[in-house]
C-alpha cells in the first residue's frame, strides 16, 4: 500500500490518500480538493474516511459522493472493508467524541486523527472533547505493537510505542 501526504487548509492538516492496485482511500480531506485530486489522479476512490468532525478535517469533503463517506457512524469497532482495503477500527474518543484510529495490520500504520501527534495528545478543551475519554482511549492503545508507525492529522508521523511511553 502506498501512503501519500498532502497538507491542507489553514490549519495544515494532514490528508492521506491510500493507494494499491489503481484504487484509493481517502482519509481526513481536510480541504484544498484540488491538492487532492492531483494525487488520486485517475484511481477510483474506494472510501472517503473521516476520523472526527472537526472543520480542518472534513473541508473537502463535499467533493466525495455521500455513498464513499465513512466515519463512527457507518464503520463498527474492529475488522472493516472498503473495497480492496481491510483495516481496524479503533474507538478513540477524546479529542472529540466521535474519533476513530484506522490500523492497518498488514503495514502496520495507524492513522489517528488529532488523538495522537507527534510529541503530543489532541485536546481535549475542544467541543466533544473530554479528558477522562482521552486516558481511556490512550491506555486502550498500549496493548497495540510498539512498532507501528503513526500517521496524525497535523505534524510529522512518528512510532506509537515512542508517543505512549
Amino acid at each position: 500500500m502506498e501512503i501519500n501526504k498532502v497538507i491542507v487548509g489553514k490549519l495544515d492538516t494532514n490528508c492521506y490518500i491510500l493507494s494499491k492496485n489503481n484504487k484509493c482511500i481517502v482519509i481526513d480531506p481536510g480541504d484544498d480538493y484540488v491538492k487532492i485530486k492531483k494525487i488520486i489522479n485517475n484511481k477510483e476512490v474506494e472510501g472517503v474516511i473521516i476520523t472526527h468532525h472537526h472543520f480542518d478535517h472534513i473541508g473537502a469533503i463535499n467533493n466525495f459522493d455521500d455513498c464513499l463517506i465513512y466515519d463512527k457512524n457507518n464503520l463498527i469497532e474492529g475488522e472493516n472493508t472498503i473495497g480492496s482495503f481491510n483495516f481496524d477500527v479503533i474507538y478513540t474518543p477524546g479529542h472529540k467524541e466521535d474519533s476513530i484510529t484506522i490500523y492497518f495490520k498488514d503495514e502496520k500504520v495507524m492513522f489517528t486523527g488529532d488523538f495522537i501527534f507527534k510529541g503530543a495528545i489532541g485536546r481535549t478543551d475542544l467541543e466533544g472533547g473530554n479528558i477522562k475519554d482521552m486516558v481511556n482511549s490512550l491506555n486502550k492503545m498500549k496493548s497495540y505493537d510498539k512498532e507501528i508507525m503513526i500517521y496524525p492529522g497535523h505534524g510529522d508521523s512518528s512510532k506509537l510505542g515512542y508517543e505512549l511511553y
